[in-house]
């Protein structure tokens, strides 16, 4: 397929184009959706197909025997990220928020405390906070636009109510791939502390350049007794609204935990997702690996646009779409370099403040879309701030 083609989503029941103006004030007829992270782009057509001979046999039942779909992932996991998954060990969630909320509900209890490495994928702290868990704010250093751990410094802000650390590999929004010693940090500091680590690897096949994702499995294989995964296919097919994620258990006393937890929750897979997550996960190889060169190239047109806005950095992505745009050396108010955006660019962002601690001065730009798209939000942005030119 071309990821030039300009796909029209509006009036399609799209969170992201259908929402923007309710939430952000922008227009879809005139304003550029980078906000909710699903991409402009069809997917692999393995994928249509899959939903295709669904149709065509016209019968939409309850699905049952699992072991292509679970064969798929094994397959995928194995040959892309050298990771030998137990297919025993998969649940199926309704999506990874459904999995942060069921990995909640399992390894903690009402009043318990769960560590986030702010700023962080913001939905982490809508589904602890809504499950009568707090909040832990462990900020992350940003060193000229690159984010570390200081794993001294969280010893301090720990309470010793915390039970758990969602923590974010790639890390969303910063696209960060963690090293073999920084991931060897997180599981030392779960083992100090006695935390159940989950580890939301959802961008993992969306790295750019010579980076390479370690899967916590493989870093650090020594606490599977206190470690849990979560993927799924929706960022890397562009499948979001199947609401298929895998939640990976390979330590058994977990599993029989998590198990009762989908039980009680009445929790079962969407025949739909599977079929699609199989197909994609079966023939996407070739479909991703131009993704990937297509979206580095968008991130590059991108970041020379806006890193030539006085005052505007663009922080370096080593992986996913997602850019995290520093706006501090603007010296402007929050409220400002937002309007400026909103009203004057006519682009609706993720706001930063959602993220946590860190980043108040920040937008995240979803950069999943044609090149066009790409270069017209580059042209609109230096227009909006061209006084500092």
């Amino acid at each position: 397929m071309s990821f030039d083609e300009i796909i029209d989503r509006r009036n399609t029941h799209s969170s992201k184009w259908d929402m923007m103006e309710p939430i952000y004030g922008v227009s879809p007829d005139d304003g550029l959706a980078m906000w909710v992270a699903d991409m402009d782009f069809k997917p692999p057509q393995c994928v249509l197909d899959a939903i295709i001979g669904m149709t065509d046999h016209g019968v939409f039942g309850y699905y049952a025997d699992e072991a292509s779909y679970r064969a798929a992932i094994c397959g995928w996991m194995e040959r892309r990220h050298n990771w030998a998954v137990d297919p025993e060990s998969i649940f199926t969630a309704h999506g990874l928020g459904n999995g942060t909320a069921l990995c909640t509900a399992a390894f903690t209890d009402p009043g318990d405390a769960v560590v986030l490495f702010t700023p962080v994928y913001h939905a982490f702290a809508k589904y602890i906070k809504a499950a009568g868990r707090t909040i832990t704010e462990c900020e992350m250093v940003n060193t000229d636009g690159h984010y570390t751990m200081d794993f001294d410094a969280y010893d301090d802000v720990l309470t010793g109510k915390e039970k758990m650390l969602m923590f974010c590999s790639p890390h969303n929004p910063g696209g960060r791939v963690w090293t073999q010693e920084e991931l060897q940090g997180v599981a030392d500091f779960c083992v100090k502390h006695d935390l159940i680590l989950v580890s939301d690897e959802i961008h993992h096949d969306l790295v750019f350049g010579e980076n390479k994702h370690i899967p916590m499995p493989n870093a650090v294989p020594e606490i599977s007794d206190r470690l849990v995964i979560m993927t799924a296919p929706s960022k890397t097919f562009n499948i979001a609204g199947n609401h298929t994620g895998n939640v990976i258990v390979h330590d058994k006393s977990l599993r029989e935990k998590f198990a009762t937890t989908m039980v009680a929750g009445g929790i079962s897979a969407n025949s739909f997702g599977l079929y699609m997550a199989e197909a994609a996960y079966t023939g996407g190889d070739a479909w991703v690996d131009e993704l990937v060169a297509y979206l580095a190239e968008n991130k590059r047109v991108f970041d020379e646009g806006v890193n030539a806005i006085p005052g505007l950095k663009s922080m370096n992505l080593e992986a996913t779409y997602l850019a995290w745009v520093d706006f501090s050396g603007t010296g402007m108010a929050t409220e400002e370099f937002i309007n400026r955006v909103r009203k004057v660019a006519k682009i609706a962002p993720n706001d930063g403040t959602t993220f946590g601690l860190g980043g108040d001065s920040f937008l995240r730009f979803n950069l999943g879309a044609p090149r066009s798209v790409i270069e017209e939000a580059v042209s609109r942005l230096q227009k909006a701030f061209s006084d500092l030119q």
